[in-house]
């Protein structure tokens, strides 16, 4: 199947769409405790990058702390200012690159959770998003990274197969799209190469790409290392299991060096 430039009168990419969005990852709430805990022991005020739709801010903002959400997608961020309004939350939504922002503000706590750090591909994206956390960050204050823990089984699997994703029900009432994908992982750059194809209905197939780096455990380790941070804790999930072979995840709590 061709990949297209997506673009349809039903459904744009969900990470461009807030609304699909939302649908596709409605069952997800396993992190937010985690989030939460931490936003009490460090203080505001809080920034979270990548926020898109608000899954993380709103409920952070929920428990009276002062949080900005920051994000490159008008379009998420326009759903993220819906539900904030919603659920009566005073949240300072910015429109905002989060490898270059200027907030004139000081935070107790930076999060870039949800693996959103896997859409800065080089170097040259992630050092200037540090650099930006820095010169945000208090003296005491926390940086907290969540990225996946590779897969090689998923990286490696068959790039010729197609895998089913999640089936969820279309918020414009066309019925149960379905999501399924295939990957092709680039060792060289160290990007997971995703085609997702939304069929919603009986409506036409179509397809998009999401590219995401892969961030090794050594590796991240240094990156923050060599741009100014010193990691205190690691976890491997969000219930605060100490980083091992086989963790999911790669949660990373830092400080400025």
């Amino acid at each position: 199947m061709e990949v297209v430039n997506f673009k349809h009168q039903y459904l744009d990419h969900i990470y461009r769409d807030g609304r699909h969005y939302d649908h596709f990852h409605k069952d997800f709430v396993s992190d937010i405790p985690f989030w939460i805990k931490q936003a009490q022991m460090c203080g505001g005020p809080i920034l979270e990058l990548a926020c898109g739709t608000g899954r993380i801010t709103i409920p952070i903002a929920s428990k009276n702390f002062e949080v900005t959400g920051l994000d490159l997608s008008e379009t998420m961020l326009a759903q993220a200012r819906k539900k904030g309004l919603n659920e009566k939350v005073d949240v300072e939504w910015i429109h905002a690159d989060c490898r270059n922002f200027h907030l004139n503000k000081l935070f107790g706590l930076v999060i870039f959770p949800f693996n959103s750090m896997s859409h800065l591909h080089t170097l040259d994206d992630i050092e200037p998003c540090l650099l930006s956390v820095h010169k945000h960050l208090k003296p005491e204050g926390r940086f907290i990274i969540d990225v996946f823990n590779p897969y090689l089984s998923l990286l490696t699997r068959d790039a010729s197969k197609r895998y089913p994703l999640t089936t969820y029900d279309d918020p414009d009432g066309n019925g149960a799209v379905e999501i399924t994908e295939s990957n092709i992982y680039d060792d060289s750059a160290q990007i997971n190469r995703i085609t997702m194809y939304y069929k919603v209905g009986d409506l036409e197939e179509r397809a998009d790409e999401l590219n995401m780096r892969i961030f090794f455990p050594q590796e991240v380790d240094a990156i923050l290392k060599y741009n100014g941070f010193t990691i205190e804790n690691k976890f491997g999930d969000f219930k605060e299991n100490p980083f091992e072979p086989g963790s999911p995840k790669q949660i990373i709590i830092s400080r400025k060096a």
